[in-house]
């Protein structure tokens, strides 16, 4: 019993830490497509003939220029998840595993070449969409998009954990330690190049089944999409269903300029790097379902707790509640506003997902083409207005303010009906050291958070993603979620069983777990 609830434990930590692998590659992509955003609108007939000063051979050149290198992350996704997830999961030798999971991508579509062409199955450059096939770094190969990167990676991750320490005979101790890894990589990977042709109908079949579903839902697949990811959040495994439907066939599969793109994030880049119209079935699962709930239903959960809470702690709440509507509005960080009430009133939060979801579909319904990751007022801004009006971006207009009104009005019943203790609500003593609680989010004490978890000695592995400290501890007993919460500023802490959890602490998390490695 005691190692089933071991390997529990460790499948929790493994999908904990792969889904936070994917926001390495995903934030330098929502970068680079901002670069592309900006660099295609102002590049587009349309707006070049709204303003016609733009149709300037230098300003041209420099937009051409912005449009041409955002497309980088897009073209090199796989490989980028092929370096990262390795690099994320290890926790010693981080470059050399970087390094081996380059090296195994690049094997592994050698291989996958090589089996192709020994069987006679290397299809012709005029038929490599019909056959399946595509071009990755110059080589010819089964399209496996990012799912052949994750597949190198893990492998990759798993090789380095079981190598990177190998002691050989002293004649080959040279190629000892954590130098063995790229070589074994490059050994396994071109075993795994040459079985995958072979099964990769399997995988195939298995996402086209995913994808079937969703669109055999109509609009009710963003709906699913939409909710389904922030019931996930909490769990910290949403980004392993956004990454699905962003970059695999299961968000869709579409021709771009005579390409089979598959994953609704890359259609929607190819489609802006082309001058394509903009596929509405592609970003029914991007931005635009987001912007509802992000730039106004948050917005008015934050006005409705304010509103509620005392008025003498008003002053107090105003900080932590307006840099929360910053994060979600700006830049699509959600945490800091879901974790007031997240632990409150769960129920709240299933609404918060359906209203989410709703989001999504409606947007979708209304034929809404705003594309990109975040959801927040950059993408509004860059992919919506900036595109034009073929994009729908003034019905976002709409929308909002009636996702507003729902969220205050829905929210401020239920704080006062069921007396819920968010923010603000309780009396505070006049010692302003015991106004922690609710001034949360502001300073970080990394010493009292070390302590609050157990001690150094506590902390199997410590790792972060955009809001939160993940963390596998020996004792889960030692871990104070009261001091944690109360007096060390944290949003919110997860448990999610007796050795793995979070603690949410919002944007500055990367600083906070840099000083308590530093200490420990």
């Amino acid at each position: 019993m005691k190692k089933n609830k071991r390997l529990k434990s460790q499948l929790w930590e493994f999908f904990q830490g792969l889904g936070k692998t994917f926001m390495l590659p995903v934030a330098l992509l929502a970068f680079m497509g901002l670069i592309l955003g900006i660099g295609s609108s102002f590049t587009s007939p349309t707006t070049i003939e709204a303003f016609p000063f733009l149709n300037n051979s230098f300003l041209q050149f420099i937009f051409s220029f912005l449009a041409t290198i955002g497309g980088f992350a897009f073209t090199y996704l796989p490989v980028l998840f092929a370096m990262a997830i390795p690099m994320g999961l290890v926790r010693y030798e981080k470059g050399v595993a970087a390094f081996s999971g380059f090296t195994g991508y690049v094997i592994m579509n050698l291989a996958i070449n090589f089996y192709l062409t020994e069987t006679g199955t290397l299809a012709n450059p005029e038929q490599l969409r019909q056959a399946g096939q595509g071009m990755v770094m110059g080589i010819q190969t089964i399209e496996t998009g990012v799912l052949g990167g994750i597949i190198a990676g893990i492998t990759v991750y798993l090789l380095h954990n079981r190598f990177y320490e190998i002691k050989l005979p002293d004649a080959f101790a040279f190629f000892g330690g954590a130098r063995f890894v790229p070589i074994v990589t490059a050994f396994t990977l071109s075993i795994v190049g040459l079985l995958l042709p072979m099964i990769w109908p399997i995988f195939a079949t298995a996402i086209a089944f995913i994808g079937t579903i969703i669109n055999k839902s109509g609009m009710f697949g963003p709906f699913l999409f939409g909710a389904g990811e922030r019931l996930l959040l909490p769990f910290g495994l949403h980004h392993i269903l956004v990454a699905m439907i962003r970059f695999t066939e299961a968000g869709g599969t579409e021709v771009v300029n005579g390409k089979t793109i598959s994953g609704a994030l890359n259609i929607f880049y190819a489609q802006l790097q082309s001058g394509s119209a903009i596929s509405p079935a592609a970003t029914a699962f991007l931005s635009q379902g987001k912007m509802p709930t992000f730039m106004f239903g948050l917005p008015g959960v934050a006005l409705a707790i304010y509103h509620t809470a005392r008025i003498e702690n008003r002053t107090k709440i105003k900080g932590l509640l307006i840099s929360g509507v910053i994060a979600t509005a700006v830049t699509g960080i959600t945490e800091p506003i879901e974790f007031l009430f997240l632990f409150v009133a769960p129920a709240l939060f299933l609404i918060h997902a359906i209203m989410t979801g709703l989001g999504f579909m409606i947007m979708a319904l209304l034929g809404v083409t705003i594309g990109n990751t975040d959801g927040g007022l950059l993408d509004f801004l860059i992919f919506g207005i900036m595109q034009g009006f073929a994009t729908k971006w003034y019905l976002v207009l709409v929308i909002g303010p009636i996702w507003f009104g729902l969220y205050y009005m829905i929210f401020r019943y239920a704080i006062v009906k069921f007396n819920l203790k968010t923010p603000g609500r309780e009396k505070m003593s006049d010692d302003p050291a015991n106004d922690s609680a609710i001034t949360k989010g502001t300073s970080y004490n990394a010493q009292k958070v070390l302590s609050a978890l157990g001690g150094k000695e506590n902390i199997q592995s410590l790792d972060n993603c955009v809001t939160r400290l993940r963390l596998v501890v020996d004792v889960m007993d030692k871990v104070d979620e009261k001091i944690l919460k109360e007096e060390c500023g944290a949003l919110g802490v997860v448990i999610l069983d007796e050795h793995n959890l979070q603690v949410v602490i919002g944007p500055q998390v990367g600083l906070l777990k840099s000083q308590i490695e530093k200490i420990s």
